[in-house]
């Protein structure tokens, strides 16, 4: 079966929960502190793992972040591209409040330490059939979308989060972008999803494009078609991995050989799940629960 390449992020993910998430100049009580596996790039290759594919996570980390790669090997990722670099590990400082909803302030540090060593490591180990799926959070991306383009390998972009370097990205070489509202608005240029949408779908004809929508389910548009996947109605306790676990599920479905649509199916059953459970990697469900999740949601469709 062919695998994922992740040339992704690796954070240690510092989440407090509080009553309600701080404002400009308020200082907020804690109500509790805990400490986990994190990153755009290592939740990616966790949930894309559990779903059943192979998966190479490509990366550095600092000397404080040797138990990431641990989290990912026994996860069942292979680790030996994730190189261990000067200084600290990216991190993490994540408030959740008591709906579930978070705000996040990332550190890149090793994350931004990526050079083309590491990116050739990637592209080395794609073959026929491979996806390479990298995020907005490692540095030197005009260079990693030119050598995939010049590879032609299959590419996969989550633009998160946006910073302003998207703005001077050559997107030509993605196969499959996956957006939020907020990106979707920085890269388009209008906030309104649809539009947004439409106008990505102009500048990228030959690009397929997910914009998650959070509750509200998501939309897409491209060469496999379009239309839109509901969310599944769980009770939210935290949202933090939620995006990240959609995109490992979707990697994994569209690598064992489901569409666009069913993939995207499958993806949003893990996104829920994963919003019922504390953390970001933690909460990552295992495939089991997401086939009954989406069993029980189509035997129950009033859910």
């Amino acid at each position: 079966m062919p695998k994922l390449v992740n040339l992704g992020s690796l954070c240690i993910d510092q989440v407090y929960r509080v009553p309600n998430i701080a404002n400009a100049g308020e200082t907020v009580a804690s109500l509790g502190h805990d400490t986990y596996p994190g990153g755009k790039g290592l939740n990616q290759s966790l949930a894309a793992a559990r779903a059943g594919v192979a998966v190479s996570h490509v990366g550095c980390v600092g000397a404080d972040g040797e138990w990431l790669k641990t989290a990912l090997r026994e996860s069942g990722v292979e680790v030996s591209g994730v190189r261990s670099v000067a200084g600290g590990s990216g991190h993490a400082i994540i408030q959740v409040d008591a709906a579930g909803q978070n705000a996040i302030v990332v550190v890149g540090a090793a994350n931004r330490g990526v050079e083309e060593t590491d990116l050739e490591v990637a592209l080395g180990q794609m073959h026929a059939g491979d996806w390479l799926l990298i995020q907005n959070e490692i540095n030197d991306l005009e260079r990693v979308l030119a050598g995939a383009a010049r590879r032609g390998v299959a590419l996969a972009f989550n633009l998160a989060p946006v910073d302003g370097r998207e703005r001077g990205y050559d997107l030509s070489s993605v196969k499959l972008l996956i957006v939020n509202e907020i990106e979707a608005a920085a890269l388009a240029g209008v906030k309104q999803p649809s539009a947004a949408l439409a106008r990505i779908g102009e500048r990228l004809p030959d690009t397929d494009v997910v914009l998650t929508l959070g509750r509200e389910g998501l939309l897409y548009a491209g060469p496999s078609g379009q239309g839109s996947t509901p969310a599944f109605a769980v009770q939210a306790v935290e949202e933090t991995g939620s995006g990240d676990a959609f995109i490992g599920y979707l990697m994994a479905g569209l690598l064992q050989g489901l569409g666009l649509p069913d993939a995207l199916v499958l993806g949003a059953a893990a996104g829920g799940l994963a919003a019922t459970r504390e953390g970001a990697a933690s909460s990552i469900p295992d495939l089991e629960s997401v086939r009954g999740l989406i069993a029980s949601a189509r035997a129950n469709p009033k859910g």
